[in-house]
């Protein structure tokens, strides 16, 4: 079962990486260097860290990553509503990106709420 959850989370952290990519391709050439890299790089930063806490060996390290993981979520989770306060994104793709991320959000805390320490 741990297996399964491990998988499912992974893929829909996959889903929102891709979908924050395809979102951010049509924001403002002069933002490349701004919020759109700054989105992409937090959106990846949550699957990077997950992927190697779950390497990891020891319980505080892999608690440490998920941390950061989470973190980096909230911080995507930002610079979507400011992409959308600035008409970056439509009301569409916000939506879609709040949801996926309050999932991934849900499952990243239950996740660090069962890790003793």
């Amino acid at each position: 079962m741990e297996n399964n959850f491990h998988d499912e989370l992974k893929k829909l952290m996959d889903e929102y990486v891709h979908f924050v990519y395809k979102a951010t391709r049509k924001f403002p050439k002069e933002e490349l260097y701004g919020v759109t890299s700054q989105l992409r790089r937090a959106a990846m930063s949550v699957i990077l860290n997950y992927i190697e806490g779950y390497a990891r060996i020891g319980i505080a390290s892999y608690k440490n990553f998920l941390i950061i993981a989470f973190g980096s979520l909230k911080e995507s989770k930002y610079l979507l509503h400011f992409s959308l306060t600035e008409k970056y994104m439509s009301k569409e793709y916000y939506r879609i990106g709040l949801e996926m991320a309050d999932r991934i959000g849900a499952m990243l805390w239950g996740t660090i709420n069962k890790i003793k320490k």
